[in-house]
């Protein structure tokens, strides 16, 4: 463990300022698993292999505290101090309140659930925008708000207005937002970056248009935050929200709701839980033990900030260098894909060549062979990718692309290496 600072500190860190991969790969129990040996992994979007504490946890949760958590025996005050810590070392490095986290299912439920919330708090008439570039969890349950009012002939809800990406871009405009905007507006919801189109959409500035006209901002960080756990408050999110087991953990969702949508949301849970701001948006009972072994997501990224930092620092400071570092390392990963794409003949490749302006997701469609025929035969060159819509429909069919055979999707992380990279181009170089 790195030592604790309890506040920020100025000075430059110091140590080793690019990613060590050899350590990196020590740390995912998946590198040295024999069933696994020979294989390339780019289904990290979908995915990513978990991290050695995060096993670790989970499985001494198993074996020595399965036991109903906050009790009066040493096993069940044990259970709950060790999800306790997980709700207090994510929330540290996400630069957010403890209160503010909240741990679900997954994000599909937790924006279900969210959206049921808001139902106490939008008034007919109010306006949500809503993108057609997000995963359909960030798009259908605020569309289904509108569902009542388009059954009868009187606004008797609300109004859904659609942000719609450039049909050969798959890009956001910002104008396009401000085109949308009105005084009616209640919410925005967005991706933080879309898990096909891979473009990294500037938050701060969408959140800020957004609040100009007393819009919250729900901000789906899915396909963002495996490439570096962000700083919230920086973002200035209403709610962010993610997938835990794509960012090395358990199969939950993440939840952030900042204190003042929290506190203005109608309780969903069990009435006489109204008060506890974890149980107030999860109303069935959370997986104790997966919620327990989130926190190994902590322990490895402070390994990590160990290994390549000797100065102290705090949680969110540690978040942002961190982030930097995996940042760097996955866009010069993922350069040589992108450029050798960019100049193929037959080949379609979804959002931007520049890696700055991406995340490392790289979906493609060819002229010449179906997305789930470049998969099988990625496979057969020991390359784990898949194909689909990726729950993304509506990006698909915004681009002209049909939603079957869908898009070969190839994605990266932080540990991906450069043998690996090579061992895909080589690949897809022969299959096309």
């Amino acid at each position: 463990m790195p030592p604790q600072a309890s506040e920020h500190t100025a000075s430059e860190p110091r140590g080793t300022q690019s990613l060590d991969l050899d350590f990196v790969r020590s740390q995912f129990p998946a590198f040295s698993e024999p069933s696994l040996h020979g294989w390339a992994f780019f289904e990290n979007a979908g995915g990513s292999y978990a991290c050695g504490p995060v096993i670790e946890r989970l499985d001494r949760y198993y074996r020595e505290t399965k036991v109903q958590p906050y009790g009066n025996y040493p096993a069940s005050m044990r259970a709950g101090a060790e999800m306790d810590e997980a709700y207090s070392r994510l929330a540290g490095y996400l630069n957010v309140g403890e209160h503010e986290v909240h741990f679900g299912p997954s994000t599909s439920q937790n924006t279900y659930i969210l959206a049921q919330a808001f139902r106490g708090i939008l008034a007919a008439g109010d306006e949500i925008i809503v993108t057609n570039q997000d995963h359909e969890a960030n798009s259908g349950s605020w569309r289904r708000l509108a569902e009542v009012r388009l059954r009868t002939p009187m606004p008797t809800g609300v109004v859904v207005r659609e942000w719609r990406i450039d049909p050969e871009t798959g890009m956001l405009k910002l104008d396009d937002l401000d085109a949308l905007l009105t005084d009616r507006t209640r919410l925005v919801a967005f991706p933080h970056a879309s898990n096909v189109v891979a473009h990294e959409n500037p938050v701060a500035e969408i959140v800020a248009r957004a609040h100009a006209f007393g819009a919250w901002a729900i901000v789906d960080g899915v396909a963002a935050a495996p490439h570096g756990l962000p700083d919230v408050s920086a973002l200035g999110a209403d709610v962010y929200l993610f997938s835990l087991y794509k960012t090395y953990g358990p199969h939950q969702g993440l939840m952030v709701v900042r204190t003042p949508l929290l506190e203005a949301l109608p309780n969903q849970g069990h009435f006489f839980n109204a008060e506890v701001a974890r149980k107030k948006l999860i109303p069935a009972g959370p997986d104790h033990a997966q919620i327990a072994a989130a926190a190994g997501i902590a322990d490895y990224l402070d390994a990590v900030y160990a290994h390549h930092f000797v100065d102290a620092a705090d949680a969110a400071e540690r978040g942002r260098r961190i982030h930097t570092l995996f940042r760097t390392a996955e866009q010069a990963r993922v350069a040589p894909l992108l450029d050798w794409l960019s100049h193929r003949d037959g080949v379609r490749l979804i959002g931007p060549a520049d890696p700055i302006l991406r995340m490392p997701t790289v979906a493609i469609t060819s002229r010449n062979h179906p997305a789930p025929w470049l998969a099988r035969q990625l496979a057969e060159h020991g390359i784990m990718a898949g194909s689909g819509h990726y729950y993304a429909a509506r990006v698909l069919m915004g681009m002209g692309i049909p939603l079957d055979p869908g898009v070969l999707r190839m994605s990266f992380v932080h540990y991906t290496n450069d043998d690996e990279v090579a061992r895909l181009i080589e690949a897809l170089d022969q299959i096309l």
